[in-house]
Parts: structure tokens; C-alpha cells; sequence
């Protein structure tokens, strides 16, 4: 397929225009005009280029791309490296962040509910990004965690917020241990997400909320891999997803 199929198709299927972002979704680095092999991965680094060079892919497809917000705008020094690199190798690199969250059928917070077993009730929050939902069963606190652990091959970072069981949950993939709020406020047992800051611990045991910080990139390897899948079979496309682990 043509590059510009697999951008338009990407854009209007995860409705990038839709969100307001800290990078641009979409095409970020442009190289081969025709596409046959995908790789796709959770973060553009510089392992994960080295790893698509290996498999000979032509498009490199993550969820953490470049030009964030903030960032220094130079294309020099580790960003420089990687850039360049794509382009040596005439790889495309395109990268879907916040809509790739938030999608209904292949995103990271869908995804991880599939993975975990967990039914969705509804989202909302910001941008749609707060998942609400339950467990199959209640469950302590500990057992959850350990399902966690298991399931996503991870280490979690365990915050009690009292001796309630775990029935209703919110969960939403990455750095939104910000939403721990909103997630009390919907009346929920126990908020997941992948990282923790140093008030989460205070907000939920003042607030009476179990937290569990799942790992960033354990919780968003599903939805990219979900994303080159749903590409492959509408277009009869050859992918792989390449895991670089990161304990983060």
C-alpha cells in the first residue's frame, strides 16, 4: 500500500483531529512511499530503530514519538541520532499518542481491559480518557495486584487506600496518576494507571481509594500491537511488534 493510504486511514480511523495532543499524531518521519513491512513498538527509541532496521521494515508505528511539547526543537544530539537514522534506512516513522488511548476498539485503555479481563461500564474524564468498569469478581487488594503483575509481566507499586474490597474500578493506561482524583470522585474502589507521583500516595489513602501504578510501558504495549493488526488485516500488510522492555 501507498504511505499516504496508511496515514490517511490511520487518521481517520483513531480521529487524530479530535484531540488536542502534546505532539503531533500521524506521520512524523517520512521515508519509503510504498509500504509492506510494520513494525510497530510502544517508543521510538533508538533500540526499537535498530530493531526495525534488523526486520527490514519500511514504517515504524509507536505510540511515544517525537516533537512533544517543551521539548528543544534542534534535531541534534539522541534525537538527532534517531532521526537520522530512520532516514538513512528510508523508514517511515508514525506515532499515535492520545488517540491511541482513548479508541474504542484498539486502544490502550480497551486493550488493557481485554487483557485484564475487566468490563467497561463507560469513559470519559479528559479527552475521554478515564475508563470506568468492573472486575469479573470483587477481590482484595493484594490479588488484584498480583493478577497485575501477572497478567502484564510487570512490577506494581501497591497504595491502600483502606481495607475495602475491589469491585468497581477506573483505570486509564500511562502517566495519569493525575486522574486519581476524578476516579474518587466517580465512586470506585481502587484507580490503575502506570506511573505514580509523590502525592498520589497522599490523595488516596486521604481519599479512601485503592492506587496501583502498573507501569507506563507495561500498560501500552497492547493498543499499538492492536493498531498494526487491525493495518494488517485490512491490508494484507506484514507486521511485527518488537518489545523493548522498559521497567518504567
Amino acid at each position: 500500500m501507498q504511505l499516504k493510504q496508511l496515514c490517511d486511514f490511520c487518521d481517520e480511523y483513531l480521529k487524530v483531529d479530535d484531540f488536542n495532543d502534546y505532539c503531533p499524531n500521524g506521520l512524523q518521519v517520512e521515508g519509503n512511499p510504498e509500504v509492506k513491512r510494520i513494525v510497530c513498538g510502544v517508543t521510538a527509541s533508538q533500540a526499537l530503530i535498530e530493531a526495525a532496521i534488523e526486520a527490514r521494515a519500511d514504517t515504524l508505528i509507536v505510540h511515544h514519538g517525537y516533537f512533544w511539547k517543551g521539548e528543544s526543537q534542534p534535531i541534534t544530539g539522541i534525537k538527532g541520532r534517531r532521526i537520522a537514522s530512520l532516514i538513512r534506512n528510508n523508514i517511515n516513522l508514525l506515532a499515535f499518542h492520545l488517540p491511541l488511548d482513548a479508541h474504542p476498539e484498539v486502544g490502550n485503555n480497551v486493550q488493557l481491559a481485554r487483557i485484564m479481563g475487566w468490563q467497561i461500564s463507560r469513559s470519559g474524564g479528559e479527552q475521554g480518557l478515564l475508563f470506568e468498569g468492573s472486575l469479573p469478581a470483587p477481590s482484595s487488594l493484594a490479588d488484584l495486584a498480583q493478577q497485575i503483575e501477572a497478567r502484564l509481566e510487570s512490577s506494581a507499586l501497591v497504595i491502600s487506600g483502606g481495607d475495602h474490597p475491589v469491585e468497581r474500578i477506573a483505570w486509564c493506561t500511562g502517566a495519569a496518576q493525575g486522574f486519581i482524583e476524578a476516579a474518587a470522585a466517580a465512586g470506585v474502589d481502587a484507580f490503575i494507571s502506570g506511573e505514580v507521583s509523590e502525592p498520589t500516595y497522599h490523595l488516596a489513602r486521604e481519599m479512601g481509594i485503592h492506587y496501583i501504578a502498573a507501569g507506563h510501558h507495561a500498560t501500552e504495549r497492547y493498543g499499538v500491537q492492536a493498531l498494526s493488526l487491525e493495518i494488517a488485516s485490512r491490508f494484507a500488510i506484514e507486521q511485527q511488534f518488537i518489545d523493548i522492555p522498559n521497567p518504567v
